[in-house]
């Protein structure tokens, strides 16, 4: 797979509509991020954007090391196969051995010190030890297993800059150069509600025409593996009253609110005339599928973002919008979603709107092809547990078999 550019959508054939990246562009131009930072430390700092700039005081290895088990030499010793050589001392990691003789081996293990004097390490596999001696079956190029100081990290070097949103390996990173506190953003508050009078929690009887709410989960745990702050303030009634009280309650505490439902233009979508009573509404329908609902805007100093009430519309919506928003809220310099050409395993027909289909990568002829999801209605969020990303249609674009597609995986995602 390689990376590719995102292409321009001409969305001439849906007037009135906002081309997915014209959409991505008016939300974070509106997105300022958080100001307010706090120290904490190395162990609570997993998804947290990193608020300064930091550098090594030390070098990273400290000394020159050994990058494997094996006997430390003087390479000129060893110039030909063969050669017999005595072993003068034993070096364990966490150890330092004394200045090697000249003639002699050390023998030499992952990580301990190079003693002075050495400038290679040949691997044991290569030598074969008898009693006090060793025998080095091959011809030793000086530095040849070595790892230098500083070779990963020079000291007062930079580390990590501000903006890195830290994930595992950069936690084992700042840890190696002795890191143990540092500066970060202070946490998204993100608020949500769910407007439906038809949904009721899971553990709950289900009455006639009512389903189970299921956006209220998947939205909390996407904002919970993003580090938000999650306010929850659960389902509203279908009624304007009580979706303009919730969303000033939701505006007041937050720094940006999220919801599901209410966005269209049925009779009960209260939300969005809630947010043009109390707010602005900058931005409403995108030509995308599935998810053109998608309303964004301000009420007071909280942004707002109106997700549409299918299921799979939640999830490839906040994917693309939501997502890309918490991260430069967040502080983040990386929140542009990426994606890479993959060949298609499957025929689709060109329609108006840019498409997001649930697909598997999945190995076939010896190579890699997307595989699509039977269903594909933005009810069946089956499909998003059995998909592992999304392949991105151009509107008025037909796929054929075989033909290279934009593949936006899951993995980094969240």
């Amino acid at each position: 797979m390689k990376n590719i550019e995102t292409k321009t959508i001409d969305c001439c054939a849906t007037p009135g509509l906002l081309s997915v990246e014209q959409a991505i562009e008016n939300i974070l131009s509106q997105a300022v991020p958080v100001g307010e930072t706090e120290t904490v430390d190395i162990l609570d700092a997993l998804s947290r954007v990193l608020a300064e700039d930091l550098y090594s005081s030390i070098d990273v290895p400290g000394y020159d090391n050994s990058a494997m088990d094996g006997y430390a030499v003087y390479s000129e010793d060893c110039q030909s196969s063969g050669n017999e050589l005595p072993i003068s001392q034993r070096i364990p990691a966490g150890q330092v051995g004394s200045v090697l003789e000249k003639g002699t081996a050390a023998r030499i293990f992952t990580g301990a010190p190079i003693p002075e004097g050495a400038d290679a390490v040949v691997m044991q596999e290569m030598c074969e030890a008898d009693g006090n001696s060793v025998t080095i079956n091959a011809v030793v190029k000086a530095g040849a297993n070595v790892r230098r100081a500083g070779e990963d990290i020079a000291k007062g070097g930079a580390v990590l800059n501000a903006g890195k949103r830290l994930r595992a390996q950069e936690l084992g990173l700042l840890a190696s150069v002795g890191l143990a506190k540092f500066n970060v953003k202070r946490r998204l508050k993100v608020a949500t509600f769910f407007t439906g009078d038809e949904i009721v929690a899971p553990g709950q009887p289900l009455a006639p025409g009512q389903i189970y709410n299921s956006n209220r989960y998947t939205l909390r745990g996407l904002l919970q593996a993003m580090d938000c702050e999650v306010i929850d303030l659960g389902i509203v009634p279908d009624t304007l009253e009580a979706t303009t009280e919730v969303l000033k309650q939701a505006a007041a505490s937050s720094d940006l609110v999220i919801t599901s439902g209410g966005v269209s233009v049925g009779e009960e979508d209260y939300v969005r005339i809630a947010l043009e009573q109390l707010g602005e509404l900058s931005m409403w329908r995108i030509a995308m599928k599935p998810g053109k609902p998608v309303a964004f805007g301000k009420v007071d100093n909280a942004l707002f973002m109106g997700l549409p009430g299918n299921p799979v519309s939640v999830f490839v919506t906040y994917l693309l919008f939501a997502r890309a928003l918490i991260l430069k809220l967040q502080g983040a310099d990386d929140y542009i979603v990426k994606r890479v050409s993959v060949i298609a395993d499957f025929d689709w027909p060109k329609i108006k709107r840019q498409e997001y289909l649930r697909v598997r990568l999945i190995q076939k002829d010896d190579q890699t092809v997307a595989q699509i999801y039977p269903h594909q209605g933005s009810g069946v969020l089956s499909s998003a547990s059995w998909a592992d990303g999304l392949v991105e249609v151009s509107a008025g674009k037909e796929i054929k078999k075989g033909d290279a597609v934009n593949y936006l995986s899951f993995e980094g995602l969240f």
